[in-house]
């Protein structure tokens, strides 16, 4: 028995550490790749000195990693600005005159502004809903409001609403639910997202008691 126990607390100690440190080397080597490919397309059209250069910075692990950071907060920098802000809106509009790389862009610009931006309402409430029957509750997350034709069309107040699955809470169902039919929480999006991921197992000690209280209130 102590075999077993001691093997399995052992498992429990290296299994998050190692998919962690997988992860970030996956990661690391990807960003890599990504800067090493552009450091070859640059280099073939360069004298060979600057060749030489590119090729010793190839070199150096981790240095795409770096480089996509500086970039991002650089980005993130001029983006903040009036000046910069000008300039984005500009090549923003640019792309969008790309007939195939517009549908592409300005969808994939549309979800990242509703999901990262801090005025946005996405995934920053945790709710109770009862999916896929009435008596059967699960966790899910708003994602904002219906607006347009199927605001109008459904008529008074709803909620768009993101049921993650489990233990991958990348797929899921996308509902409109009343808010009627939904029970706001308490509890924060990464508590929420540990509790599904780990199918109700690892939970805050407030959770169990909040979700509670909240199913009976709701009966």
């Amino acid at each position: 028995m102590s075999f077993k126990k001691y093997l399995l607390a052992g498992l429990l100690v290296w299994i998050p550490l190692t998919v962690t440190v997988w992860l970030l080397s996956w990661m690391v080597g990807t960003l890599d790749a990504v800067f090493r490919a552009v450091l070859d397309g640059l280099s073939k059209f360069s004298p060979a000195s600057a060749s030489a250069l590119m090729d010793d910075l190839g070199q150096i692990h981790g240095l795409g990693v770096i480089l996509v950071v500086l970039t991002l907060l650089i980005t993130g920098a001029l983006a903040s600005n009036v000046v910069g802000k000008w300039w984005l809106n500009q090549m923003g509009k640019i792309f969008a005159a790309i007939p195939i790389f517009k549908t592409i862009y300005t969808s994939v610009k549309r979800v990242s502004d509703t999901l990262f931006s801090s005025s946005g309402n996405a995934f920053r409430q945790t709710l109770l809903v009862q999916y896929p029957r009435e008596g059967v509750w699960t966790l899910a997350f708003q994602t904002g409001e219906p607006s347009g034709e199927i605001g109008d069309k459904l008529g008074g107040n709803f909620v768009s609403v993101y049921v993650p699955t489990t233990p991958n809470p990348t797929s899921g169902f996308f509902l409109l639910m009343a808010k009627s039919e939904v029970i706001e929480l308490d509890v924060g999006v990464d508590e929420a997202l540990t509790y599904i991921i780990s199918m109700g197992s690892v939970a805050p000690d407030t959770m169990g008691s909040t979700i509670s209280e909240s199913i009976k209130q709701a009966h």
